[in-house]
């Protein structure tokens, strides 16, 4: 392939190469057993979102066509290679004492004591359901098939028990719920005898019906999200044929939309595992730095220097504190905070309450359209309410910015980043942080949570957001398109139209293009450096540097080039301004860029793993 010619691929197909990357990970030399085991875990759930949201397209505009034929093939090759992975785990589990039980291997005992627990406990929460009703099956749970010659019962496992139960007195052995099901199948179904249970789920797409729906409208939506079209079937590998053509028929699905797989299904259970095992099967707990001087005094600190954080190297709880220092001050005089994913207990939000409640203006741009987490702020929203925190309307447009504004003595305060507000992403992303008082920096933030509660397309001077991103994107870039050009982005995803067809012109003209993409990106090039980082820590930062003849312009933020996200969404995106924090941002780019341990090479021809090198991009210091 001649130099800068280029490979389109589709974002399903890009998408899917990623989970790949993720599922060989629990290959890897060095990590540890639990470790590996945990994502295996975490490709099962990706493989569910998959199905739920990322295969709309497809599934919408191409279904039956040979692309999407090829999709559903990759995705079933990586199925059945994760099923002869958990098998193997289950040999390599043995050494730690770690034990994955049959029903038969159980005592007499123990049989009995589970036959109680399936009657006492599981049976009350379980339904039976006549297969008329086979339309209205929910999506990810997990069902067992039953009947003598036709099919005549299904059995819906509660979800709301573990899937893996321990069994009393024995340290280490667990027993699979739908194993001791099978095993006791009189307890659940009204037929003499114990006959034969055979595992199945499906997997609807889950998109709510009303995208821009406001407050007052977003329960109503929800409900509706329940009746989302079938995408996938799982059949365990023994699934009756005759059985198999009804669920097929009556979900409305392809054949190659039914994947056959060896028991269990859903292999997202072996999480619970992970916690179970010897600590040196896991990762040594990180112990991340704090920034000296910045916790007790922030606006002291800020108004002398910007401060740049790398997390979760350096410390997420700096910004929790930010605001709990902001909440007791009595200086303070408002804060405003756009939320997107923060979790069930958020210590951030706790502050934000606890600074209504003292009288403080506090506004939070709370965003309820966030997928999958939309019932989780919805609650946060009624909390919010109830103690004095103003939950602003949402705008057209899905608000994915990274920014919290605090107002004292007449100064103001923001930190801008590159993830969501959540504790749990702050010690297993890696994301920026940055800290400043810069005047136009600040008046920005406050412009935008201004126009966001007017219902007005923020006007900004020096932060990009919306379409004013891509318009960052394309300047930089055409900027670096000569011989002595140097561009490096960082995304997770790398779509936009524009945005590659820049970087191709870019690379036409002899720049040298660095992408580090961890995810999506539907463009690949001979002569570009291409890679994707999947370890330990979950890549998140977005980060654009264009070399400027020298001097180097930086720029961070919420969004992927992604047209959704330059055209739907209101983020933003930010410059690097001080001296010392633009350093440190480029000498995290040149180590992942140097990166050997973590690094795939992606290239129009594949992918290729390089694993074992000294240089570990995510051990940064």
């Amino acid at each position: 392939m001649p130099e800068g010619a280029a490979r389109w691929v589709s974002p399903e197909a890009s998408w899917l190469s990623f989970n790949r990357r993720v599922l060989e990970q629990t290959c890897r030399p060095d990590f540890p057993l639990l470790e590996r085991l945990r994502f295996l875990a975490i490709w099962a759930s990706n493989m569910d979102e998959f199905f739920a949201a990322r295969i709309s397209r497809l599934f919408a505009e191409e279904r039956g066509s040979p692309e999407y034929r090829a999709v559903l093939a990759e995705a079933q090759s990586q199925s059945e290679e994760a099923s002869r992975l958990y098998r193997e785990f289950l040999k390599s589990l043995e050494n730690l004492h770690i034990h994955i039980l049959e029903p038969s291997q159980l005592t007499r005992a123990e049989q009995q004591y589970f036959g109680a627990y399936l009657a006492e406990e599981v049976a009350p929460l379980t339904d039976l359901i006549e297969p008329e009703a086979l339309s209205d099956l929910s999506s990810q749970a997990l069902y067992l098939a039953s009947g003598e010659g036709r099919l005549q019962y299904l059995i819906r496992l509660p979800q709301s028990l573990p899937r893996l139960l321990p069994v009393p007195g024995r340290e280490g052995g667990f027993v699979r719920l739908g194993a001791l099901v099978r095993m006791r199948s009189d307890l659940f179904l009204p037929t003499p005898g114990r006959p034969p249970l055979f595992e199945f789920r499906l997997i609807r797409l889950a998109q709510l019906a009303r995208s821009r729906a406001d407050w007052d409208e977003l329960p109503e939506a929800l409900e509706e999200r329940l009746d989302g079209q079938v995408s996938h079937l799982e059949l365990e590998e023994d699934f009756p044929h005759p059985w198999a053509e009804r669920l097929q028929m009556a979900l409305g699905l392809l054949p190659e939309e039914v994947f056959r797989l060896p028991p269990p299904l859903d292999l997202s259970f072996v999480s619970t595992l992970v916690g179970q095992g010897p600590e040196g099967e896991r990762f040594r707990p990180l112990a991340p730095k704090r920034p000296k001087g910045f916790g007790k005094d922030p606006w002291g600190y800020l108004n002398r220097r910007d401060l740049v954080l790398y997390h979760p190297f350096e410390d997420y709880s700096a910004v929790e504190a930010f605001v709990e220092v902001a909440a007791r001050d009595p200086k303070v005089e408002a804060l405003r905070a756009t939320l997107y994913r923060i979790g069930e207990e958020n210590n951030l939000a706790a502050s934000l309450i606890r600074a209504a409640r003292a009288g403080k203006d506090v506004a939070v741009l709370l965003e309820g359209r966030a997928r999958f987490d939309e019932l989780a702020n919805l609650e946060w929203s009624l909390r919010f309410s109830g103690a004095g925190v103003r939950v602003l309307p949402l705008p057209e447009k899905k608000v994915h910015a990274k920014a919290l504004y605090v107002r004292r003595a007449g100064h103001a305060y923001v930190h801008l980043g590159t993830g969501n507000y959540n504790p749990l992403n702050g010690r297993l992303y890696t994301d920026l942080s940055l800290f400043t008082a810069h005047p136009a920096l600040t008046a920005d933030v406050w412009a935008f949570f201004e126009a966001l509660e007017a219902r007005k397309p923020p006007a900004l001077s020096i932060l990009r957001t919306a379409s004013g991103i891509r318009e960052l994107l394309l300047e930089g870039i055409a900027g670096e398109a000569h011989g002595k050009g140097e561009i490096i982005l960082k995304f997770n995803h790398l779509t936009d139209p524009a945005v590659l067809q820049a970087l191709e012109e870019a690379l036409r003209r002899g720049a040298r293009v660095h992408l580090i993409v961890r995810s999506t990106l539907t463009t690949l090039w001979e002569g570009a450096d291409v890679r994707s980082l999947v370890g330990r820590f979950l890549e998140h930062a977005r980060i654009a540097a264009f070399r400027n003849r020298g001097k180097w312009r930086i720029w961070a933020g919420s969004a992927d080039a992604m047209p959704r996200n330059l055209d739907r969404r209101y983020e933003l995106f930010f410059p690097i301004l001080n001296g010392r924090a633009k350093r440190k941002v480029l000498e995290i780019l040149r180590a992942q860029l140097a990166d050997d341990r973590n690094t795939y090479i992606l290239t129009p021809g594949g992918q290729k793993r390089c694993w074992g090198g000294k240089h570990d991009a995510q051990r940064w210091e």
